[in-house]
């Protein structure tokens, strides 16, 4: 469903007239916003669960990451659910992180979409471990080595 907020008006800067206009924002937009504010959050490693991460690093080796990722709206007139899933760094606190990108989320529905948010719901999927991205590259090299 798009959200739609009726009685749009504008002030022209030359002219006081009043236009009046409805404004639709897609689901997909406010699924976007909501996933680029959970992304900026320190301590989010990544967005989505297994299989989507997995999808999503084919998307980003093409260079079409796609935001979304992770993120589920409810739109309806006036309120905006989101529920995200995320992969958090080792070792932050996951209560932490979880409340800030709650807070981002909440943030951006407010000051970008322009929606109450009826709920923000925070999924830790994983938790990523810094020797994760070192065993992978390591494991690279021992298999070059000895194909040598």
């Amino acid at each position: 469903m798009a959200n739609a907020t009726a009685g749009t008006q504008a002030k022209s800067a030359t002219d006081s007239a009043q236009v009046e206009g409805k404004t639709t924002i897609q689901d997909d937009v406010v699924a976007k916003i909501a996933g680029i504010a959970a992304r900026e959050v320190s301590g989010v490693y990544a967005l989505g669960g297994g299989a989507q991460r997995m999808v999503g690093n084919i998307r980003d080796a093409l260079n079409s990451t796609d935001l979304t990722q992770g993120i589920s709206v409810e739109v309806g007139e006036k309120q905006v659910a989101v529920d995200v899933t995320i992969v958090a760094n080792y070792p932050v606190p996951l209560q932490q992180v979880s409340d800030e990108v709650r807070t981002a989320i909440f943030r951006a529905m407010n000051d970008l979409v322009g929606m109450d948010v009826a709920e923000v719901n925070v999924t830790v999927n994983d938790v990523h471990l810094p020797s994760d991205n070192d065993q992978e590259g390591e494991g690279e090299e021992q298999q070059q080595g000895r194909v040598r």
